[in-house]
């Protein structure tokens, strides 16, 4: 007994921090030395857990003592009271009533009056269990203040994203670090260059440029988290998809499960809430779109360092699936051409869709070209022109989803006022029980069928009536260019949503094979054929 030690145990967490300096690591030192010095408890070790929340017993010092109980190095465990154990119940029950006693461990909580020696812990379950109490009320009193804050716009992250600082003046803005911003501009020109996250990953480790945990932990905002040395392409494509380099806060991505489970939680970014520019951006919103439209067409990396401008955005016309880029090599030289995905891996599924790449660059770089002139040449009437395309297309479809929209509201409407009608007959006796489950039970599967195609026909109107909006959009990437002399990934995807590739028609004696261009935000299609006589032309 005599080699063993006595351990002094101290844990403060934020939120006993608020409870003043009673609960202060230092108090809980000292009231524990003069203790174990009066009542003769020799050699006290002091464990100490700075930070830490008595619902997890996953704390440095705790485990370290644990260990060393384990170990039979220690005699008796003291602490200020029960909470500074825990606030957990089934948990903190566990150590005091089964591991302690184990172990041949006296447990002694000062002022909670409990001695496992003495067997003065009659009372310490029902300690444990208001301790626990404690720990939920100020948990569902925490998460009340973080959604009324993040409600107000304010941001929720306890550290800023990476390329971002907190304002020394007001913690809740955000402002630009310039070293780390540079870096995520990089990363997104890298991505609109056509590079994929492995390969821009690559290309900054190369760089010997730090990853964010290191950039952190350099800044001292790292926290406890571990540091790692090199990028790797979950940071790189976690980098890509933060809405908050567009100048947006996005509040409430996940939550924890609960006050005991620290296990992270996501929420579907549908069910983000977003407050739009809310601090100065990193990249414009027009990268940040066009990323993520990139990043909707994942593709495979290369093995050619040089990016394919068709990667992702080419679909056969029979099955739909992508085509991929495959290399060969002729007679007199190398080329590259793109086929039918679901044909290399089952040639009996469907077919080719052979197409070389340089014909495709040809079709979609005259095309853009074409585009390009005729908006130089009058601009007013080529957006007349799509308008009255997008006009005569849509709008007497749209004309009849309102005209459905509104039968099915008022018969909605009046359902309801069928429902309280039928509800006071029955009360009144008007009609029976039977009759009034039957007849409710019909009417509310109406209503539920009613509310449904209220619901599709109200989407289906607002893509409709986006058309003119997308129109804007689109003609202010136009505005951008005057001539497009080379097929980039970055001009590719400014300019064209997806390309749809024919199969090679052989029935007049030579080559022909249509393509569809699909324009940004499906704005407009331009059908080309190929021939093998002339290389393309414009179909009628």
């Amino acid at each position: 007994m005599t080699n063993k030690i006595t351990a002094l145990y101290c844990r403060l967490s934020q939120d006993d921090m608020l409870a003043g300096e009673s609960n202060s690591i230092t108090n809980q030192k000292e009231i524990l030395l003069r203790y174990a010095k009066e009542n003769g408890f020799l050699d006290p070790q002091v464990y100490v857990d700075d930070g830490y929340s008595g619902t997890n017993f996953d704390r440095p010092d705790f485990q370290r003592m644990k260990s060393d109980i384990e170990h039979d190095k220690v005699s008796t465990v003291i602490v200020k009271d029960l909470s500074r154990l825990g606030r957990e119940y089934l948990q903190t029950g566990y150590y005091t009533e089964m591991f302690f006693p184990e172990h041949d461990v006296r447990f002694i909580a000062v002022h909670d009056n409990v001695d496992t020696q003495r067997g003065d812990n009659d009372f310490a379950p029902f300690k444990n269990l208001i301790n626990e109490f404690y720990a939920k009320d100020v948990s569902r009193k925490v998460r009340a203040v973080f959604k009324a804050k993040g409600q107000s716009g304010k941001p929720l992250a306890a550290r800023a994203p990476y390329g971002y600082k907190k304002s020394e003046t007001d913690k809740n803005v955000w402002e630009i670090d310039e070293p780390a911003a540079e870096i995520v501009r990089k990363i997104f020109k890298l991505c609109i260059g056509g590079y994929g996250p492995l390969q821009i990953a690559k290309r900054l480790n190369a760089e010997s440029i730090p990853p964010p945990s290191a950039h952190f932990a350099e800044m001292g905002t790292n926290g406890n988290n571990r540091v790692a040395k090199r990028w790797d392409q979950r940071t790189v494509r976690d980098v890509l998809e933060k809405v908050e380099y567009a100048g947006h806060t996005a509040n409430f991505k996940g939550t924890t499960k609960s006050y005991k489970c620290k296990k992270r939680i996501k929420f579907p970014k549908e069910d983000w809430l977003i407050f739009e520019n809310t601090h100065e951006p990193i990249v414009s919103q027009h990268d940040f779109d066009l990323v993520q439209q990139l990043r909707a067409n994942k593709r495979k990396p290369q093995r050619s360092n040089e990016p394919n401008p068709f990667s992702g955005i080419v679909f056969c016309a029979d099955c739909g699936a992508k085509l991929y880029l495959n290399r060969g090599k002729g007679l007199l030289s190398k080329y590259e051409s793109m086929k039918c995905g679901t044909y290399s891996r089952n040639y009996h599924e469907c077919t080719v869709h052979y197409i070389r790449t340089r014909i495709l660059k040809e079709i979609v770089l005259g095309e853009i070209n074409k585009l390009l002139t005729a908006v130089n040449d009058n601009e007013d009437s080529f957006i007349q022109n799509l308008m009255d395309k997008s006009s005569a297309t849509h709008l007497e479809d749209v004309k009849k989803a309102k005209k459905l929209l509104s039968k099915d509201e008022r018969r909605i409407s009046e359902l309801d006022r069928l429902f309280r009608r039928l509800y006071e007959d029955n009360v009144l006796g008007k009609i029976d029980d039977e009759r009034f489950s039957q007849m409710s039970a019909d009417y509310t599967k109406e209503q539920r069928s009613l509310r449904d195609e209220a619901a599709k026909l109200r989407e289906f109107i607002e893509v409709k009536e986006q058309k003119s909006s997308d129109i804007s959009r689109f003609m202010q990437i136009v505005r951008r260019h005057e001539i497009v002399s080379d097929l980039t990934p970055k001009v590719m995807h400014e300019f064209v949503e997806k390309i749809i590739v024919h199969e090679a028609d052989k029935s007049s004696g030579h080559r022909e094979q249509e393509v569809e261009i699909c324009f940004r935000f499906n704005v407009f299609v331009v059908t080309a054929t190929v021939d093998s006589r002339d290389y393309y032309k414009k179909a009628a």
